[in-house]
């Protein structure tokens, strides 16, 4: 679940939590290993931050830049991750070679909050929550961007820059091009749904068998096939959903 509202306009509502996965992927970094990591500790003789059960490390993490502006550009985050022990270094190292090359590009880095009161009790001394009942639902809206680049590193910090998946360079959305009046369904295909008997030409001319049986993948070519007042097959053609004709 959602985090209430009304714990939020509480005169002294527990601290909010913030945790970052980064996940690889294996066509780009030849693993999808998810590391886990946390700006700070727990409770328990200070160890590692315990969120739904997971461990999240404990790690130097600066992020910014999450705010939507409202001026109609997508936010493009940064995050610093400290390099003092070379961590960020050797998970880089295990990636060089790939087709990222010796970086994390593609990666996907999720943003996770949630509240003091809602974290697991292994976090405290006696395994007991002492701010209220551990809910591994109750969060804020999870923020998942992927890392556009690598913008800088050093034996102090490594800094990444984040994008929305369809925000990066050479991604285009829609993946799916539509075009007027062009249906896109490979004919007879599941998406297309025509196994009728009734065969045509790509004109639109009427044959006799299947063998010359052509769609023309026109809005005429799918009323010939399905009927003029048939309900054609859905996103037949860009634009117009399931409709009749």
């Amino acid at each position: 679940m959602a985090i209430p509202v009304s714990e939020l306009q509480k005169i002294a509502p527990s601290s909010i939590i913030e945790l970052f996965e980064l996940q690889l992927v294996t066509a780009l970094h030849g693993s999808n290993t998810i590391y886990r990591f946390h700006a700070g500790s727990n409770m328990n003789a200070n160890g590692e931050l315990v969120w739904n059960s997971n461990s999240y490390q404990r790690f130097p993490v600066e992020a910014e830049g999450f705010e939507y502006t409202g001026t109609g550009s997508l936010p493009r985050p940064k995050i610093k991750v400290s390099n003092i022990l070379g961590t960020i270094s050797a998970i880089l190292a295990t990636v060089n070679g790939t087709t990222a090359g010796n970086d994390l590009t593609g990666a996907t880095l999720t943003r996770i909050r949630t509240m003091a009161r809602y974290i697991d009790g292994a976090n405290f001394t006696g395994g007991t929550n002492p701010y209220g009942t551990p809910d591994p639902t109750a969060e804020f809206p999870r923020e998942v961007y992927k890392i556009a680049r690598k913008s800088s590193e050093s034996r102090q910090i490594v800094e990444f820059e984040l994008a929305a998946a369809f925000d990066l360079v050479g991604v285009r959305a829609p993946k799916r091009q539509c075009i007027a009046n062009i249906c896109q369904w490979v004919y007879r295909s599941t998406e297309c749904g025509y196994t009728g008997s009734n065969y045509f030409d790509a004109n639109d001319n009427s044959v006799a068998t299947l063998a010359a049986d052509v769609c023309g993948k026109r809005l005429n070519s799918c009323k010939l096939r399905f009927g003029a007042t048939s309900e054609l097959p859905y996103g037949s053609f860009p634009g117009i959903g399931a409709y009749t004709v």
